[in-house]
């Protein structure tokens, strides 16, 4: 019996309206996007003597986070509470584990699972880099089914493409375990059941054991081969789509066929990377957080392949 180790956050709330019945600190930083205050979100909270940041962008960037320290860092705040989709909490976390603060997090989009997780995705010169650290852990993850009701389209197939891919991945990945596999497989079950069946209490568990489950061990070569896309515009989700069923495919997962109807349910349009296929191979092999995790060993001619693939509009034959 080989030995294991598993991390969350201290204290996880799940259920609808649990935002809205949660005492929040006094004088806390509120780090959000620009829609937030226009969908109610914030009165939702309930929220008393707050400072407010809701500049934060899709895929933010490290120059973000300094400007949020540099404004805040030595101020009087109590805590930090992060309140949107993965770019939102991310940047929450970083900002509140630099300043030391406690942190408060809260998805209002059920895919990226980053409210239970100890990860950060920011972008340094344009790329996208993932930060790992324990700091970066809420103290308190408030996951809430009444911030998926009323969301676009377009952010709703990016999210739960995203959760699906992560579990799946997880599932995966070579560091995985009994526990890893066991949150993975059930977050993609239930995942896969609420968006064939409309159920949205499905997918917001799903989302949150997801989490749990790759958030212990690590996604692999769909997320690796994402990167390329997203440092071009596309957003995550569209990237994985394409990407992680490529991925899948190469790997022989057990989840290959249902994560492609999945994505061919949700209808996804083509992606296709402008970048030379032999610099975007460079990049993804520096990607070792998720290329050494890969079940299969993958080379850069293997990589070039994948890419043409997805190029060619042959991803999902």
């Amino acid at each position: 019996m080989f030995m294991f180790i598993i991390k969350q956050p201290s204290k996880i709330i799940f259920g609808n309206l649990s935002a809205s019945k949660y005492v929040f600190p006094e004088n806390c930083l509120l780090i959000t996007s620009k829609g937030a205050k226009q969908r109610g979100w914030i009165d939702y909270l309930g929220l008393k003597n707050y400072v407010l940041f809701d500049c934060v962008e899709n895929n933010p960037s490290i120059e973000t986070t300094e400007k949020i320290l540099s404004t805040f860092s030595n101020t009087k705040i109590s805590s930090v509470i992060g309140l949107g989709g993965g770019s939102c909490l991310d940047v929450a976390k970083f900002c509140a584990a630099k300043m030391n603060k406690s942190k408060i997090i809260i998805p209002t989009t059920f895919g990226s699972g980053s409210e239970v997780t100890r990860i950060a995705v920011l972008k340094i010169n344009g790329k996208k880099k993932s930060f790992h650290d324990d700091k970066f852990f809420a103290d308190t993850a408030i996951v809430d089914s009444k911030f998926i009701s009323n969301t676009p389209n377009d952010v709703f197939k990016n999210s739960v493409i995203d959760a699906l891919a992560q579990c799946s991945e997880g599932f995966d990945s070579n560091i995985g375990n009994f526990y890893t596999k066991f949150m993975c497989e059930r977050a993609f079950n239930y995942l896969e059941s609420g968006i064939l069946n409309d159920n949205y209490e499905q997918i917001v568990l799903g989302s949150l054991l997801s989490g749990l489950g790759f958030g212990n061990c690590s996604t692999t070569l769909g997320h690796a081969l994402s990167y390329v896309f997203s440092n071009e515009g596309f957003s995550h989700g569209h990237a994985l789509a394409f990407t992680t069923t490529t991925a899948h495919k190469f790997n022989n997962s057990k989840f290959y066929s249902r994560f492609l109807k999945i994505v061919k349910k949700l209808d996804f349009k083509p992606v296709k990377l402008k970048m030379d296929l032999n610099d975007a191979t460079d990049l993804i092999l520096t990607d070792k957080k998720h290329i050494d995790n890969n079940p299969k060993l993958i080379s850069s001619k293997d990589i070039i392949l994948l890419l043409q693939k997805i190029n060619c509009g042959n991803a999902l034959n």
